[in-house]
């Protein structure tokens, strides 16, 4: 029990900053909720979370724009209790539980706009998420119904409404803090990140076309032990890194003569050289719809974060609009809150 009001009933899930669990106010109705019980020693992160979600929620009080609703929050023995709305799985877990097998693609447009939405309203208030992955794009409800996949040759889990939120905002960046050279959980760290180069919103970006890819084939697409394997993965399925970036690059350790200096008899560069193909033949149709998606996807996995499409050109991408001819123009970006500076933690 948390305190009085509340009766915890489930443990929803664990990290390094502690665990969220499910519980009922008894003072709300019975309503069940999700409280984000935080150690002690993310005292920073937990408070930074809490007004970035009162900063969103003021900024979006009707929800539209798709970040999960805080509700309430409140210390307990020392730690930041927040109290948020009770969402489904995550898109991760639901992958997991339906044994790695990929989502439609009518479904992956539906998920890839709102979290573009989302982002962008992020984005456009010089906010950076800098952890987006499956993990932290969760269902709004995620029952399913069970059918039999001829494709496949096994059931298979298909999603009643794929509505999603971004939810664990706790290692938000404004564009004036502190800008750490470390963001961003591997698998979906963009180049930029990686060499050193200094980043901002675009990184965001970077980790959406991976998230979306993963939602297409089932599996992650750059999933290396460390970083110099993330880049040769990202050169087998992108192309060479840009020589400009190259040479500006803080971390010479992973080139040679400007070139990425790899042992191709490695185990991790077999395993590489086995699983990653160049990107266009990840597709698994070539209609107008799929064509469109890997557009889009290799406009947001561009490598120069500068040319990367930004999520408000993304909303007008034509894979957002099926059934019509639609050609994005270039927007301008909206000026709005400062956070106040604050020392950010170590990753």
């Amino acid at each position: 029990v948390l305190f009085s009001a509340d009766e915890v009933v489930a443990t929803l899930g664990e990290g390094a900053f502690g665990k969220v669990v499910e519980c009922i106010d008894h003072v709300d109705q019975n309503r069940h909720v999700a409280v984000k019980i935080i150690k002690h020693t993310y005292t920073e992160a937990a408070y930074s979370e809490i007004k970035v979600l009162q900063r969103l929620k003021a900024e979006d009080p009707n929800g539209r724009y798709h970040c999960v609703r805080m509700l309430d929050w409140f210390t307990y023995w020392h730690h930041f209790c927040i109290v948020f709305e009770l969402l489904g799985l995550s898109t991760y877990e639901f992958i997991k539980q339906n044994g790695s097998l990929p989502f439609e693609l009518d479904h992956i447009r539906q998920m890839a706009r709102q979290i573009c939405e989302s982002v962008n309203f992020m984005h456009l208030r010089k906010l950076t998420h800098t952890d987006l992955k499956p993990d932290n794009i969760v269902f709004v409800n995620s029952d399913y119904v069970t059918q039999y996949s001829h494709k496949w040759k096994r059931n298979e889990r298909i999603l009643k409404n794929a509505d999603v939120k971004l939810v664990d905002f706790g290692n938000v960046v404004h564009d004036e803090d502190f800008h750490c050279s470390r963001v961003t959980t591997r698998y979906y760290r963009a180049p930029e990140v990686i060499l050193g180069l200094g980043w901002s919103q675009p990184c965001d970006v970077w980790s959406i076309g991976c998230v979306l890819m993963e939602y297409y084939i089932g599996s992650t697409l750059f999933h290396a032990p460390r970083n110099k394997e993330m880049l040769v993965m990202m050169e087998r399925v992108l192309g060479p890194l840009p020589d400009d970036m190259v040479r500006r690059s803080r971390k010479r350790k992973y080139f040679s003569h400007d070139r990425l200096d790899w042992d191709e008899q490695s185990p991790a560069t077999r395993y590489i050289l086995s699983h990653c193909k160049p990107l266009k033949e990840f597709m698994t149709c070539q209609d107008a719809d799929h064509q469109n998606f890997f557009d889009l996807i290799g406009k947001m996995l561009e490598y120069d974060p500068v040319k990367r499409i930004t999520l408000e050109e993304a909303l007008k991408h034509p894979f957002f609009f099926p059934s019509e001819k639609h050609t994005a123009s270039p927007p301008k970006k909206a000026d709005s809150f400062r956070l106040p500076p604050k020392k950010r933690r170590k990753y």
